[in-house]
């Protein structure tokens, strides 16, 4: 994550008592985007920023609102936070409960999947700020139980997400109910055209805070792609989980391969967890908190788990099926090499994928290097082709890798 050379929190217009919270938490030095944020924030500005993922952006937001909502009038709430998923959501809860404490600001979740009373009874405790994916924020208004007249602040988070997973006719409900006189943060990853549209209707001449190219990825990350097949995916992603070590977060285009493949995992042996829209919220959580918490290895996820979640030391990114637009390719290995860390993003390409990847390449302004072992371009592996390096049974027996293999062929190439 990058810094800014010789910024400090205490020279952003920050109390110190909120300076002290931060560096309680470990955070002493901002990185960029928080740097060049959180001061027009902090002074009513509206802010348009634009980062590539894993550089702060949560916290960019979070600290000004919480400043700038502790110094006004009670009233509650007074903040809205708008988020794409409900991981992201839980995720920005956190950092207002990690951060707000010494201002007394407390928000609540309003998120699909959990329990609407109990998110009635939270509303009852009078937050400060609400946190909120647009589709349950909508139930809560269609129902009564919140409005959004009395908000000063509003954050859209991810808009291009939001934007990306059809939610523009709800933001634009959100958009119309909220006070004309309001300060509005809108951060995104990537500029696509339809975001011009949402920021007329929702920033009021804004400081513009523009990080990194969409396209940039981080220094620390090794990129490589391996060539192969269908068929042999499975058993290549096997081969190399067993010759590292490290969480590994693994990609797959659909729901129904991601849980194929992780049942795949399983069962040679490794503890992996699957996370992706059809699982319940509670299976979700399990999945995303046994994965921080190292109780799983390998987390098998569709694109839900690409922006904003905000784990830790995750050593290798695999790309089991290359992502449908080439932005996601950057969303997605931007999971690793996070706080100036380092980490690796291999990428599967089969035949079929050779457009996706010039695209992702084009994208990139250069190419992904070839990783070791791997063949030529449009010379995939097929059976007894594989380098020895992936035929080794790392221990398996023969029946077992055979068994894994016809498993994995019963799953439809998509």
């Amino acid at each position: 994550m990058q810094t800014t050379a010789h910024a400090h929190f205490h020279t952003l217009g920050l109390s110190e008592a909120l300076v002290h919270d931060l560096t309680k938490a470990g955070f002493t030095q901002p990185t960029s985007i928080q740097a060049q944020a959180i001061p027009p924030a902090l002074a009513g500005r509206d802010v348009l920023g634009c980062a590539q993922t894993g550089t702060g952006k949560t916290a960019a937001f979070v600290i000004p609102m919480i400043e700038r909502l502790a110094a006004m009038p009670n009233g509650h709430p007074r903040g809205l936070i708008l988020a794409p998923t409900r991981e992201l959501a839980l995720q920005i809860q956190e950092t207002i409960d990690k951060f707000g404490r010494s201002k007394h600001i407390v928000a609540t979740t309003l998120i699909g999947g959990a329990d609407m009373q109990a998110q009635v009874r939270g509303l009852r405790q009078h937050p400060d700020i609400l946190v909120a994916t647009p589709g349950r924020l909508l139930d809560h208004m269609w129902n009564g139980t919140v409005n959004l007249a009395p908000m000063k602040m509003l954050v859209l988070d991810e808009a291009d997400r939001m934007l990306d997973m059809g939610f523009a006719p709800q933001i634009n409900q959100i958009l119309d109910a909220m006070p004309e006189e309001r300060q509005t943060l809108l951060f995104s990853a990537t500029l696509p055209a339809d975001l011009a549209s949402l920021a007329r209707a929702s920033v009021k001449n804004p400081v513009r805070v523009m990080i990194a190219p969409p396209a940039t990825t981080a220094d620390g990350i090794t990129q490589a792609v391996h060539h192969t097949t269908h068929d042999t995916k499975a058993n290549l992603l096997v081969s190399l989980l067993g010759t590292e070590h490290g969480t590994v977060l693994v990609f797959t285009r659909t729901k129904h391969r991601a849980d194929r493949l992780g049942r795949v995992l399983g069962s040679a042996g490794h503890k992996v967890a699957v996370l992706h829209g059809n699982r319940s919220l509670s299976q979700r959580r399990r999945a995303l908190e046994g994965f921080k918490r190292g109780t799983f290895r390998v987390l098998v996820a569709t694109d839900i788990a690409a922006r904003g979640i905000d784990v830790a030391n995750i050593g290798h990114v695999v790309n089991f099926d290359l992502p449908k637009c080439p932005e996601d390719y950057v969303h997605r290995i931007g999971r690793t090499a996070r706080m100036n860390a380092t980490g690796r993003a291999t990428s599967f390409v089969t035949a079929e994928d050779h457009d996706q990847l010039r695209a992702i390449e084009k994208l990139l302004g250069q190419p992904v290097p070839l990783a070791a072992g791997s063949p030529a371009p449009g010379l995939p592996m097929r059976g007894s082709e594989q380098p020895a390096h992936l035929r080794r049974s790392h221990g398996r027996s023969g029946d077992r890798q055979h068994s894994e293999r016809r498993a994995w062929q019963r799953i439809p190439a998509r």
